[in-house]
């Protein structure tokens, strides 16, 4: 989902705001052009509604207007009619039924008259079609001609300005429409296109080249999260402050790798001076001549050494020396079964579906072991399932045990808790089995969940639910 990402929303906010903008600019041009066609067109009309000199036309005038008309091909190509056409004389209002009255420039021409020293009578400011018009329809054949209109288009809307003089005659000033809203439109919304692809084109340009080492970063965070090794340190590119966060980033991987690698040291060095002492330990007791005595100190020892090992194995799980590698699950959790079997321990395998995941090997069955042993612990006997869910496995193994209180789930999966007296200290443990089965699932990208196991309203077990990815 790119408009989650930081490119993708600044893409879209700025993307916007660049639309919002050019769309202002459009409508202010628009209203521009607008404004100035009709000024053109009020001022025109007032000059000549002012103008005293305009006597009626002959006859042989009115009836051949052509003769007016500039010739095919003239260099003026806008829809300007000749003068015999473009101012009339009238003995009556030139208002016909079907005309659309224009109020707004009515008064504008109004007030360009009074502003002149004139007191205007009688102002008619309307608009129709050019082909009802009487006076323009015997030449609409040559107007088409001049105009390079075909027959199907129809001519311009006309507005016709009129004033009524103290003779009780009509100044009729005809002129078509200036504000080819459509065309100026038009041309605005194109050149909004054109302007608005290339600002965006641009911004996403310099968006990529800024969030491409933050995509770099994320990748180096993600796989060192997932396998804290030092690799090559990343070069720093793109802006300044994003190139000294690189190199902050860089510094960082490598403190925590030099930490890490101390622990891995003190780790194996206290493993060795702690397991050598018991060793020798597990030695002199065999001097111990009370057998129950010996058997006793015996089953300390190798307690302790059980919780060395699991405290040492959650320590190092998150470096792990063995590599993913794909593995049939049905085949390992069967081996595991097996093992348990062989030692006479009530395991059983109810279902196991036929899956391959990349996962560590040696880990998954650390983790199955712990799960089966917590289950055979506390309910006596553990059933496990393997099954698929989409794109996830999932391993199940319940118990027949008396299950873990609901407000406790969340905290036994916490490093050296233990549950009393559902979970007694006279079962063993130092409370990292779970603990540690976790972090194994964490480390696959999967998850560990409990829950207890319910029949008639009441706890009848445990069920561990370990879900991994299959790809």
């Amino acid at each position: 989902m790119w408009w989650r990402s930081l490119q993708g929303q600044m893409m879209l906010a700025i993307a916007a705001a660049l639309l919002v903008a050019q769309g202002l600019s459009a409508w202010f041009i628009w209203h521009e052009v607008h404004e100035r066609q009709v000024a053109t067109l009020i001022n025109g009309a007032a000059m000549r509604l002012m103008d005293d000199t305009i006597r009626p036309a002959s006859d042989a005038s009115d009836v051949h207007y052509a003769r007016a008309l500039p010739p095919v091909g003239h260099p003026d190509e806008s829809y300007r009619l000749p003068h015999g056409l473009h101012v009339h004389l009238d003995a009556t209002s030139p208002e016909q039924p079907g005309d659309r009255h224009l109020t707004e420039l009515e008064t504008a021409l109004r007030d360009t008259l009074v502003a002149q020293g004139e007191m205007p009578g009688p102002l008619l400011v309307v608009q129709r079609d050019a082909d009802r018009d009487p006076l323009l329809h015997p030449a609409l054949p040559e107007l088409r001609v001049r105009f390079r209109l075909p027959d199907d288009k129809p001519l311009p809307p006309l507005v016709l300005a009129a004033g009524r003089r103290s003779d009780g005659t009509w100044v009729t000033v005809r002129s078509f429409n200036p504000s080819n809203d459509a065309a100026v439109l038009l041309r605005l919304l194109r050149q909004t296109l054109l302007t608005y692809v290339l600002l965006v084109g641009v911004v996403a340009l310099i968006l990529r080249r800024i969030t491409r080492p933050l995509r770099a970063l994320t990748a180096r965070l993600e796989r060192f999260a997932a396998a804290p090794a030092v690799d090559d340190p990343l070069p720093p590119q793109g802006p300044a402050d994003i190139r000294a966060l690189i190199v902050a980033h860089n510094a960082m991987e490598a403190r925590l790798s030099a930490l890490l690698d101390e622990k891995d040291v003190m780790l194996g060095a206290i493993g060795h001076d702690l397991k050598t002492p018991l060793a020798t330990l597990r030695v002199r007791i065999e001097a111990v001549e009370d057998d129950g005595e010996r058997a006793r100190m015996a089953a300390t020892i190798e307690e302790i050494n059980r919780s060395l090992d699991d405290i040492l194995s959650l320590a190092r799980v998150g470096r792990p020396s063995d590599p993913i590698e794909a593995n049939e699950l049905s085949a390992l959790v069967a081996d595991i079964v097996g093992e348990y079997e062989d030692m006479g321990d009530d395991v059983t395998m109810v279902e196991a579906a036929r899956l391959v995941a990349p996962v560590r090997a040696t880990w998954l069955r650390r983790a199955l072991r712990n799960l089966v042993s917590n289950a055979l612990r506390y309910g006596q006997r553990a059933r496990v399932t393997l099954a698929r869910d989409a794109r996830w496995a999932v391993l199940t193994v319940e118990d027949d045990g008396p299950g873990i209180p609901e407000d406790a789930i969340g905290r036994m999966m916490e490093p050296f808790t233990r549950l009393d007296p559902s979970r007694n200290t006279g079962t063993g443990g130092a409370g990292l089995g779970l603990t540690l089965a976790r972090a194994i699932a964490d480390q696959h990208g999967g998850s560990l969940n409990l829950a207890n196991r319910r029949e008639n309203g009441c706890v009848v077990g445990l069920r561990a639910t370990l879900r991994l990815p299959l790809a």
